[in-house]
C-alpha cells in the first residue's frame, strides 16, 4: 500500500463543506470523507508551522524534538517518519514545503556532508526530495528570497513570468488600476486576481509535480504532497479572486469579554500589528473571501489527484490523508494569524481514506476521539506493515478506529507554544525560557498555562463552544483547574528520551548478567545453577613464580 499524506498549509478545520461550511462547498475533501474517517478533534502539537511540522514529521512533542519556533533546527539525529517507514521498505518522499531548518551546527560536528545520502535526508527531515519549495519568497533586504532555492521562480521563469522573482511579482500579485503591481502582502489587495495563468499558479504547479512523482513510482511509498496555501498572501487567480463576496463572510468570532481583564499574554497578542489589522471589518470583507478562493482551488486540485488515482487504478491501494499545520484566526478573538489555542487556531481537519477491506465498516463516518497529529505517524508505520517503536513515537496510531475497533484511547490532548523570538515577549520582559505556552484539553475543559508567574487560562467547550469566557478569572473552578493542571504534570512525566531501547529490548536483557563468568551478589554459589560456577570451584590455578 502507498501513502498520499497530503498538508495544506493554515487551513483551518471548520472551512470545508464535509465540516458544516455554510458557503464554501468542497467536493473533493467530501469525496475523501466519504471514502474515509474524519476526525472531528484534531490538534496539532504546536499552533505555528514549524514546530507543528516537526511534531508530524517526528511523531514527538515539540519538548520532545525540540524545535520549538520557525527557525528552531531539527536537531541532528532526531528519528523522522521517513527513518521509520524506511524500515519497513517503504520509501518516503517529500512534494512541496517542509519549513524544515537544518541542524547545520550538529551536522559539522558529526562530519555529516549535507551533499551524503544521510546528509541530504538530515538537511530535509528525513525525506528524500522530489521537490521542495517553502513559498514565502518576499524580496527586500529582510525578505526569504534565494532563487537557488524556488524551484517554482524557476518554473515561472521557464513559462515566460520575468523578474528575479515572478513568485512575489505574479503568483502572489495583481495590478491595481494604475497598471503598478498589487502587492499580495497588503491586504487591500486581497480581492484582485493575481497576475498569473491559473494553471500556473501555486496549487496547480504542486499538483501537476505529485502525479509526475506518482507517474515514476513502482512503489510502495510514502508522499508528503504539502501545499504553501491557502497560507498568506491572500491573493488568488481568476476565476477565485471573486467566488466569494461579503454575503459570505461571516461575522467575527469574538465578544467584548474577552478584552475584559485579558490574560497577559492574550492581551499582547490582541495588541500585535496583525490581531489590529484582522479586528478591522475592511481587512476581513477582503481577506476571507480570497481565503476561500484558495480553499477553493486547493479542492478543485485534489480532484485532480482523485481523479488520476482513480483513473491508473491506484485509488484502491493509496492511503490518502488530508489535514493541515494549524489554523487561521482569521480575526475570531480578536487576533490574527494563530499561535494561541482557540480552536480556529490548534485544532485542523483531519481525514484519513485507507482502501484496505478492514476499513469498509467506516466509511464515511466521523470519529469524535482526541487526536494529535502526531498520532499520524505510528498510523503510516502500521499501515506500512512495521511496528510501531513506542519508545520513540509518543503518538498513538489511527488504524483501530479505521478497523471498526474501540481502543483505549487518550483522556487529554497537549499542545505547546514557544513564543521567545517574538514581540509579545518583549513586550511582557520575559526571559526566554519563561516563555512557552502549554494546552490541555480533556474533550470539554481546555487550560491555558504560561510559564512566567501568569494565571492559567479555562474555557468550558461544553457550555461556552466559542471559548469567549475566560472561567480562570473567576472564583468556583479551582476543582477543574487542578484536574487539568494534573493531567499536564503526567504528561509531562513520561518517558521521552529514552529513544535507544524499547521496552522490548529492555525486557529481553532482564536476566543476561547471569551467564558465565559474571556472578554477582552471591552468598555461596547455590542461588544459580551448577554450570554457572564451576570454573570458580575448579583446582586452583597454580601460583606464578615468575623467571
Amino acid at each position: 500500500m502507498n501513502i498520499l499524506f497530503i498538508m495544506y498549509d493554515q487551513l483551518r478545520f471548520d472551512y470545508l463543506s464535509c465540516a458544516g461550511h455554510p458557503h464554501l462547498h468542497t467536493p473533493n475533501f467530501d469525496r475523501v470523507a466519504a471514502m474515509g474517517v474524519r476526525f472531528t478533534n484534531a490538534y496539532v502539537q504546536s499552533p505555528i508551522c514549524g514546530a507543528s511540522r516537526m511534531s508530524f514529521y517526528t511523531g514527538r512533542y515539540v519538548s520532545s524534538h525540540g524545535a520549538a519556533w520557525n527557525g528552531f533546527p531539527l536537531r541532528v539525529g532526531e528519528h523522522t517518519l521517513g527513518d521509520h517507514l524506511r524500515d519497513t521498505g517503504m520509501d518516503c518522499w517529500l512534494i512541496g514545503k517542509t519549513h524544515m531548518k537544518a541542524d547545520k551546527e550538529g551536522m559539522k560536528r558529526l562530519g555529516l556532508a549535507p551533499d551524503s545520502v544521510i546528509g541530504a535526508r538530515q538537511v530535509e527531515c528525513g525525506f528524500d526530495v522530489w521537490i521542495r519549495d517553502d513559498g514565502l519568497w518576499g524580496s527586500g533586504p529582510d525578505g526569504f528570497y534565494d532563487e537557488k532555492r524556488s524551484p517554482y521562480n524557476e518554473y515561472l521563469k521557464s513559462k515566460g513570468y520575468e523578474g528575479q522573482n515572478p513568485w512575489a511579482d505574479f503568483a502572489n500579485a495583481g495590478i491595481n488600476e494604475d497598471g503598478n503591481i498589487a502587492s499580495g502582502w497588503m491586504f487591500a489587495n486581497a480581492d484582485k486576481p493575481a497576475n498569473i495563468r491559473e494553471k500556473d499558479s501555486e496549487t496547480p504547479w504542486l499538483t501537476a509535480r505529485t502525479i509526475d512523482f506518482i507517474e515514476a513510482q513502482s512503489g510502495p511509498w510514502c508522499a508528503h504532497v504539502s501545499y504553501i496555501k491557502p497560507h498568506w498572501p491572500y491573493i488568488v487567480p481568476a476565476p477565485y479572486h471573486d467566488m466569494y463576496g461579503l454575503n459570505h463572510v461571516p461575522a467575527a468570532s469574538r465578544h467584548e469579554v474577552e478584552r475584559d481583564d485579558p490574560h497577559p499574554v492574550y492581551a499582547a497578542y490582541m495588541e500585535n500589528r496583525i490581531s489590529s489589522a484582522f479586528q478591522r471589518d475592511d481587512v476581513r470583507q477582503k481577506v476571507i473571501p480570497a481565503y476561500m478562493g484558495l480553499i477553493k482551488q486547493c479542492d478543485d486540485q485534489l480532484g485532480v489527484l482523485l481523479d488520476h488515482l482513480e483513473k491508473t487504478g491506484r485509488l484502491k491501494d493509496t492511503m490518502i490523508v488530508l489535514t493541515s499545520d494549524h489554523g487561521d484566526y482569521l480575526g475570531d478573538h480578536w487576533l490574527g494569524e494563530k499561535d494561541l489555542f482557540h480552536d480556529p487556531s490548534v485544532k485542523i481537519p483531519m481525514i484519513v481514506y485507507d482502501p484496505r477491506p478492514e476499513a469498509d465498516g467506516t466509511r464515511g463516518t466521523t470519529c469524535d476521539a482526541l487526536v494529535e497529529s502526531i498520532d499520524l505517524a505510528p498510523t503510516f508505520v502500521e499501515a506500512a506493515g512495521g511496528k510501531v517503536p513506542d519508545h520513540i513515537l509518543e503518538g498513538r496510531s489511527l488504524l483501530p478506529w479505521l478497523h471498526s475497533e474501540k481502543p483505549e484511547w487518550r483522556e487529554f490532548a497537549v499542545s505547546e507554544f514557544d513564543f521567545s523570538p517574538t514581540p509579545q515577549a518583549v513586550k511582557l520582559g520575559l526571559e526566554p525560557r519563561d516563555c512557552r505556552l502549554f494546552m490541555v484539553f480533556d474533550g470539554r475543559y481546555k487550560l491555558m498555562h504560561a510559564e512566567g508567574g501568569f494565571r492559567p487560562m479555562l474555557f468550558d467547550l461544553k457550555h461556552d463552544p466559542d471559548e469567549f469566557h475566560d472561567l480562570a478569572k473567576e472564583t468556583g473552578h479551582r476543582a477543574e483547574i487542578d484536574r487539568l493542571y494534573a493531567m499536564l504534570a503526567e504528561w509531562g512525566r513520561r518517558c521521552a528520551q529514552r529513544v535507544t531501547r524499547s521496552d522490548d529490548d529492555i525486557k529481553g536483557m532482564r536476566g543476561r548478567s547471569i551467564r558465565k563468568g559474571i556472578l554477582p551478589f552471591l552468598v555461596d554459589g547455590s542461588e544459580v545453577p551448577d554450570e554457572l560456577t564451576e570454573h570458580y570451584r575448579g583446582p586452583a590455578p597454580q601460583k606464578h613464580t615468575g623467571g
